[in-house]
């Protein structure tokens, strides 16, 4: 059985296709081919992000990665 990540991936080759075919032939031009491969890599991220620092309650070991909790929402202690 088929993923889903490999039917995202072929809807995404075949929508892209489909928009470089209708751009080549609303511009009359080959010039699409060359910018539409790399507009994936426009809105990638770095991925050498810093990695996400989670925190834990030392009493009941709740964890989150969110800079919104400073103490544990279930007994309230602060959290490391």
């Amino acid at each position: 059985m088929v993923g889903s990540r490999t039917v995202t991936a072929a809807v995404g080759l075949a929508v892209s296709l489909l928009v470089t075919v209708v751009l080549w032939w609303y511009f009359e031009t080959l010039a699409v081919f060359l910018f539409l491969p790399f507009v994936p890599f426009l809105f990638r991220g770095d991925g050498d992000d810093e990695t996400e620092r989670v925190r834990e309650c030392p009493q009941c070991g709740f964890r989150t990665t969110a800079d919104e909790y400073e103490f544990c929402p279930r007994d309230g202690a602060r959290l490391d």
